[in-house]
């Protein structure tokens, strides 16, 4: 049995073929999980989610703020980006299977030592914290109400966790910080414009794994949403996404014996997105 961790595919279905298959992955024996961003930006969103799906309990796959967009246009709670690649999803004959499986993916795991987020996770949260917010986030998505859940989710305030926090605004926190987190201040406070290198950090802000006394270090964390955040080399964190749609790399990782331990495989991904296309 083998155990991968995969970053950011965003529809780019021939890359992870080509992952799946450099690796050896047997859906009988190994189980993968993907760290969100299964759709948009790439060319083939349709396909990696059949493929994903297809694979039932041996792919775990975690919702990003990609896969999120594409429930919120499915509904017309957002406009279409020009740059968005899901019309394939929107057209497909299945289309109501297809994103239902989608909103009931989790939104974060803890499985074999690890915690597994799409973005990042606050530096008030320890992992139980974590996982319980990041269920209440999940019974959203799988309620009767989820559309109204989708037209509150979207905002950048309140940009700081408060144990205080109800209903709308309490999720709106928590699904930023999952799914859109890279920068945050020594007291949590939410940076969303930034998408630069961990070293092009704006003033009074940090990579949320660097801030002090986060409660969740000592916790072996794998992420992925942030491309551009350069090489890191900091004990249990691990960042997955390589750009795959920008022309980088599609990234596994295979989870070790020991706690922490992982191996990295890589295969080239060609071009799918431009700088400046979004």
């Amino acid at each position: 049995m083998a155990l991968y961790m995969i970053g950011d595919v965003q529809g780019c279905d021939d890359a992870l073929g080509r992952l799946l298959d450099t690796v050896g992955f047997s859906p009988s024996r190994d189980t993968a999980y993907l760290l969100g961003d299964l759709v948009n930006r790439g060319p083939q969103s349709l396909a990696v989610l059949r493929r994903l799906m297809a694979l039932e309990a041996s792919a775990v796959c975690l919702l990003g703020n990609h896969d999120l967009h594409l429930l919120a246009t499915a509904h017309g709670v957002r406009k279409p980006h020009r740059s968005d690649t899901v019309d394939d999803i929107l057209q497909a004959p299945d289309r109501t299977a297809l994103l239902d499986w989608v909103r009931t993916r989790p939104m974060a795991v803890f499985e074999h030592g690890w915690l597994m987020v799409h973005a990042g996770v606050l530096p008030q949260w320890d992992l139980a914290q974590t996982l319980a917010l990041a269920g209440e986030l999940e019974a959203a998505l799988r309620g009767p109400d989820w559309v109204a859940f989708l037209h509150g989710m979207y905002g950048n305030q309140p940009d700081f966790w408060s144990d205080s926090l109800r209903g709308t605004e309490r999720l709106r926190v928590v699904v930023n910080a999952l799914t859109r987190l890279r920068f945050c201040s020594a007291q949590g406070v939410m940076e969303f414009d930034t998408k630069d290198s961990a070293d092009e950090a704006p003033g009074g802000f940090m990579p949320w794994f660097d801030v002090p006394g986060r409660r969740t270090e000592g916790v072996p964390v794998a992420f992925g949403h942030w491309s551009t955040l350069g090489r890191v080399q900091r004990e249990g964190v691990l960042p997955l996404d390589t750009g795959c749609v920008w022309g980088g790399c599609l990234t596994a990782a295979r989870m070790g014996a020991n706690r922490g331990a992982v191996e990295r495989i890589n295969v080239p991904c060609a071009q799918a997105r431009k700088p400046g296309q979004g």
